[in-house]
This record gives structure tokens, sequence and C-alpha cells, in this order.
């Protein structure tokens, strides 16, 4: 039997997006709401764990670097981050780390990446608005750091990094392990989803989910990634107009498209590695 279309109540609110239903009765995300900051706490952390499998899957592990951070909901000047020297597959919502902006560990029985400490808590610090960051040393996005250049718009999907990303020279040759350092990243993501951080690598920031920072880390390695391939052949790419690209930016690549792109990827997660909330 053909189902009935009716307008669904997401409908006759204001869409976030183009891509939700205007049916009723079909089954899609939705952005969830908390009734206490301890529910809210709870799923950030769940979310976390996630979403450092997610980056073992992508193959963004290289040793113990790289490190993803997510706000306490409740005590703002906290965050949640992935714990030292364990793999990403490895991280389970209990390994999980509370640090403060001066690198205390207030919960967890793990230590924490300096580095990591540096430049996220001094993002996190200065940017009140930012919820989580995400960064790794992937192949690809620290390649196409090295070249000390923006993405261009040649895709779709290097569109939504359009007039939101910087490249930033800020002696990203040398690990940043001082309060201070870093400044220029901390700068850009005033006003930027991503940082191209030349010499060693990716950053991204989102002032919405952890899902969604985690998303666009992964579609901005992949950008890099397509860069290099177009590069590589020695032949000029055909760029996507500006007003294009700004539309593509709106509309595929907003914060909420980001956490909707990482809905599918938090279910791959879930249902092969149910571990993940021990």
């Amino acid at each position: 039997m053909l189902k009935t279309i009716e307008p669904s109540k997401a409908a006759a609110a204001v869409k976030q997006s183009i891509y939700q239903p205007d049916q009723s009765g079909l089954k899609f995300p939705e952005v969830p709401e908390f009734k206490t900051p301890a529910e809210e706490r709870q799923h950030r952390k769940e979310r976390l764990a996630v979403a450092c499998r997610a980056f073992a899957i992508h193959g963004f592990d290289y040793g113990f670097a790289g490190h993803i951070s997510v706000r306490d909901p409740e005590h703002s000047e906290l965050y949640w981050t992935n714990p030292m020297a364990v793999h990403f597959s490895h991280v389970t919502v209990s390994s999980l780390v509370l640090a403060n902006h001066e690198g205390d560990v207030v919960e967890g029985d793990y230590a924490i990446n300096r580095a990591g400490f540096v430049l996220h808590a001094s993002v996190h610090q200065a940017n009140p608005d930012i919820v989580a960051m995400c960064h790794a040393h992937t192949v690809h996005g620290s390649a196409w750091c090295a070249m000390g250049r923006p993405l261009e718009p040649i895709t779709q999907d290097a569109c939504c990094f359009y007039e939101n990303h910087a490249v930033v020279n800020d002696e990203g040759g040398a690990v940043a392990v001082k309060q201070g350092q870093g400044l220029g990243v901390v700068e850009a993501f005033a006003s930027n989803r991503a940082v191209l951080h030349q010499n060693h690598g990716l950053l991204t920031a989102s002032r919405h989910s952890v899902d969604d920072a985690c998303f666009w880390f992964i579609a901005l390695d992949a950008a890099c990634r397509v860069q290099l391939m177009v590069e590589a052949t020695g032949n000029k790419p055909t760029y996507v107009s500006p007003e294009r690209a700004r539309y593509s930016a709106e509309h595929v690549g907003s914060d909420y498209i980001g956490w909707l792109h990482f809905q599918p990827i938090y279910e791959q997660v879930v249902k092969s590695s149910p571990d993940v909330f021990d």
C-alpha cells in the first residue's frame, strides 16, 4: 500500500537543511535535547569516544599523536579528551579524561597529551562558544599543509570550507608545549571552522557538537587528498565560482550538515564496536 503523504511537524518549523524531509512518518535523525547537564555530558562523552573510533577507521592514528576534545556542558572551563597513548580504536567512554585549561586532570586515570592541551585549551579558552575540536597527523592533511596554501573550490565538498578555513604559519614544524604558543591558530578559530597548520596538520572546531567537528575533520582530510591528486596531474582545475561556492558552503557545509553526516558514522561504530560504551 502506498504511504499517504502528510506534512511533517518538522516541515512546519524552520528547516535547518534542504535534506530534512517534508513528509511525516519517515525515519530521520533529530538533534537531541537534554533535560539535565548530566544527560548532555553523557551524550557528549559517548559521541567523543565514537569520534575517536571513527578516526581509527579512517587511519588517522599516528602513535600517540592526535586528540579530540569537547567542552563539559556544565563546567565550561573543563573539557573531555581522549587519553594519552591509547590508540583511537581502543578509546572508550570510561577511559576519557576531564582536564582544565591549566592541563590538570580533574577526572580520569590517564595522562593527557601536552601538545594537545596547549592548542586545544587555548582555543577553548579564547573562544567560549567552541564546543569541540579535532586534530590528527593525517597523511594527506599534513602533505597539503606543507604547501602553505588554502584549499581551492574545485569540488562541492571542498566548497564546504570556502571562506571558512585559514592557513596558519605559527611554528607548525615545532611541537607546542608551552601555554601561549599557537596563538595564530587560536585567532584563526575566531572566525573559521578549520585551520591548515603549516608544516603540522589539520585542525577543526565546532560551535555545534563533537559530531560536527569530527565529520568536518574527515571531510577536510579528504579535500586535501583530492587537491593533492589534482595538483599531481599538472593541469589547472576548473574552479567553482565564488557565488556557487558560497551557495554550497551554506546549503551542504553547515554545522548541522556536519552533525547529520556524522550520524551514519556513529551507527556504524556502535554496531561494529559496542565496547566503545564500556
